[in-house]
């Protein structure tokens, strides 16, 4: 099982970024990340520099947005819908795109639904709920 550090993930982000500049040849998980880093041109200024990637602390304490966590849960659920696990997700992803006429505030919807997931199994010290999980993003589709 693949468990980067948060530095190698920073660093994943940012090389893809550049090989998408560069008009790079891109493996198949950084083809993915890049359609949602294209998607989040706010990011760029994160994604440009490395080594200031790896250094900063995105503190939600000062309201600040971690470009890489959101980039991060963007690619996690692109990879769920791909095999349907937790099973249903795909067809409640693509209910959900459908209902807001967009995949990427799809993603938005069920990264709430994510968050949350993982929020309540570090809060409680116990694996994360997949049925808890689905049934938040189901509940949205209705």
């Amino acid at each position: 099982m693949f468990n980067p550090s948060q530095d190698d993930v920073r660093r994943f982000f940012c090389e893809t970024f550049r090989k998408l500049h560069a008009k790079e040849i891109l493996t198949p998980l950084e083809s993915i990340a890049a359609d949602w880093i294209q998607q989040h041109p706010e990011y760029d200024h994160a994604l440009r520099d490395v080594e200031a990637a790896v250094q900063t602390n995105y503190s939600v304490d000062q309201g600040q947005t971690n470009p890489f966590l959101h980039l991060s849960m963007h690619l996690s659920i692109s990879e769920q819908i791909s095999v349907d696990q937790p099973r249903s997700i795909q067809s409640a992803a693509r209910q959900l795109a459908q209902r807001y006429n967009s995949e990427h505030e799809a993603h938005h919807q069920i990264m709430e639904c994510l968050g949350e997931m993982i929020w309540n199994s570090q809060r409680s010290g116990l694996p994360p709920d997949g049925q808890a999980y689905i049934d938040a993003v189901q509940k949205r589709c209705r």
